[in-house]
């Protein structure tokens, strides 16, 4: 027969209402009596129902998480991977769960945000983007509903996020190259909308015009989306130009950018975004910068539940570090 908390109660010679507070660790309750409570709990092997608790504490200890493309997309770029990893460590640590949706279209991302918040499924959402004029984060402040973004909202004292220096990141790579001799080197980017790309765009520019080295507009392309494909075609149209160098925002349009390399038979250096597994098993390895996706994750995910759970919190943001790993396409 059902252990249930009646059961409990009972055995331990207290009350229904005081075995739940027990069992959600209420500090009003004395040692002694968690010790009876816990102590009938083993005995009697009580396995507590949790949707009954959920209900009970307003909680569901299940956290939202929006990605914002179709799964078979998404799982194609090993960001999503690595991101989702980290986050299911971290929730896994602090005794929470994840439930994803995954969503193409602006409307799709708004529904899914709609159906999480409103039915009390889930206490607090992450966001794998952010773009300009995001209409999700705003969904979100309108409705005062806990959250979390994996990249810098368009007002950074805006809500909570996680991202690297994106920025910097990539006036780093730029100067890189140029120490190495290269003065003509192109940009290979996707999503102009988004706010990653924005600011990877931003410390190319800062790159190239702090060494005092004109902006070539014709070397900088942007696509719609971040693909091997994509990477190959508009990589295509910049080698046109004669560029020593090109850099991908993204590992995925690196592996294009190699491939249309190789096919002109040039040497000319190649570097990515993300340091996805395969970069360095690429002929040849691809310098990629590494920003720790499992770790973004991880970070998303922390400072939600320290908000969740009225956790003290000294800042909104948290930055994570980016390292430029060196291999062979970085000549």
């Amino acid at each position: 027969m059902k252990v249930t908390i009646k059961d409990v109660a009972s055995l331990s010679g207290v009350s229904k209402s005081t075995v739940s507070r027990v069992l959600s660790n209420d500090s009003r309750i004395s040692e002694t009596t968690k010790e009876k409570v816990n102590a009938a709990i083993e005995r009697l092997n009580y396995k507590p129902n949790v949707i009954a608790r959920s209900l009970a504490i307003n909680k569901t200890k299940i956290l939202g998480v929006i990605i914002p493309r179709e799964a078979e997309d998404s799982f194609s770029n090993p960001f999503f991977i690595q991101a989702m990893k980290g986050m299911s460590i971290c929730a896994g640590e602090k005794g929470y769960h994840i439930m994803y949706s995954f969503s193409e279209e602006e409307e799709g991302l708004i529904k899914s945000i709609n159906d999480f918040s409103s039915n009390n499924m889930i206490d607090g959402i992450c966001l794998l983007s952010t773009t300009v004029n995001d209409k999700c984060i705003k969904s979100l402040n309108d409705k005062n509903f806990p959250y979390v973004t994996i990249g810098r909202p368009e007002n950074p004292k805006e809500g909570l996020w996680v991202d690297n220096d994106n920025f910097k990141a990539m006036e780093d790579v730029v100067l890189k190259l140029i120490e190495k001799g290269h003065k003509k080197i192109g940009f290979v980017g996707a999503k102009k909308d988004m706010n990653v790309s924005r600011d990877r765009l931003g410390g190319y520019l800062q790159g190239i015009l702090v060494k005092g080295i004109n902006i070539d507009r014709n070397i900088i392309k942007e696509g719609e989306s971040f693909t091997i494909e994509e990477g190959y075609k508009l990589s295509k149209e910049v080698l046109k130009e004669g560029v020593t160098a090109i850099i991908g925002t993204d590992d995925l349009l690196a592996l294009g950018i190699l491939e249309a390399v190789n096919e002109s038979g040039r040497e000319i250096s190649v570097v990515g975004f993300n340091n996805i597994s395969i970069a360095k098993f690429q002929k040849p390895a691809l310098s990629s910068v590494d920003i720790n996706g499992s770790e973004l994750g991880y970070s998303a995910i922390e400072l939600l539940i320290n908000k969740l759970e009225d956790k003290e919190i000294k800042e909104n943001f948290k930055i994570v570090k980016t390292e430029l790993i060196e291999r062979e396409s970085l000549r």
